[in-house]
């Protein structure tokens, strides 16, 4: 099994260097599979599929600030020696993606962020219920019923809810607390790569504005609403997902 500085991580075509490099950040409680198999192999690129700090098959202790996981991927690139990359991440993992463009700008040659937003704050007594054994199984359920659309099939919503019953609650709970006190709204101006924004039409956890507020503040960025998505677009609508990445990336230079 691939590790490198403690984190488990899936390679596409990880020897094709003629690819352009994407490394794609999970969110909240989820880990590599969580990116289902139409975006880790995405055509025409070399793709990296990292697990979070105790997140999947990582080792090491979940993080509770969204600065400490971007320094846990950026150390984690530096040992595969990537001089520079295109960067994606969905939920929490858009959040340390955006940190990290902001705080190593010359790393990130393209920013793509997934049902993201420049703060993400959490209701708290949903942090609550995490914190608690008795409430973390309520606690996910919650998730669950506002990450989807409600054309989504109950088997992925079940899957899902599998998945994240399988964290640690002090995991998933401290996912929430790092998005609950991050805020980049006034840093966004910083970010130097080409962006994509991309936002499920149906998206309840991180709605249409917490979209828009990126767009506003990051220089030219492009902004796509995935039709018939809620919050986890990546697994509800993968074909279209993979298809404005690829196109994104298609018109990005990497140099």
């Amino acid at each position: 099994m691939p590790y490198q500085a403690d984190l488990y991580y899936q390679a596409y075509h990880a020897n094709d260097r003629a690819r352009k490099p994407l490394v794609l950040i999970h969110g909240a409680g989820g880990d590599h599979l969580s990116w289902p198999s139409q975006i880790r192999r995405l055509s025409g690129s070399r793709v990296y599929t990292p697990d979070l700090p105790w997140h999947g098959k990582s080792r090491g202790h979940g993080l509770q600030r969204i600065p400490a996981y971007g320094e846990r991927i950026n150390n984690w690139l530096n040992e595969l020696e990537f001089p520079d990359i295109f960067l994606g991440g969905h939920s929490m993992g858009g959040a340390i993606a955006l940190w990290t463009a902001i705080h190593h700008p010359e790393r990130v040659k393209g920013l793509i962020l997934i049902g993201a937003g420049a703060s993400l704050p959490v209701n708290l007594s949903l942090i609550e219920e995490l914190a608690s054994p008795q409430g973390f199984p309520t606690a996910v359920d919650n998730i669950c019923r506002w990450s989807f659309s409600p054309k989504t099939e109950p088997r992925l919503i079940d899957e899902v809810r599998k998945q994240m019953l399988n964290n640690r609650p002090s995991v998933l709970g401290g996912d929430f607390r790092a998005c609950d006190a991050y805020d980049l709204s006034e840093q966004l101006d910083q970010v130097m790569a080409p962006t994509l924004i991309l936002v499920g039409e149906e998206d309840k956890m991180t709605p249409m504005r917490f979209a828009e507020g990126l767009r506003e503040g990051i220089r030219d960025a492009e902004l796509q609403v995935i039709p018939g998505a809620g919050h986890m677009a990546p697994l509800e609508q993968p074909g279209k997902t993979a298809d404005l990445i690829r196109e994104f990336l298609e018109k990005v230079p990497r140099h």
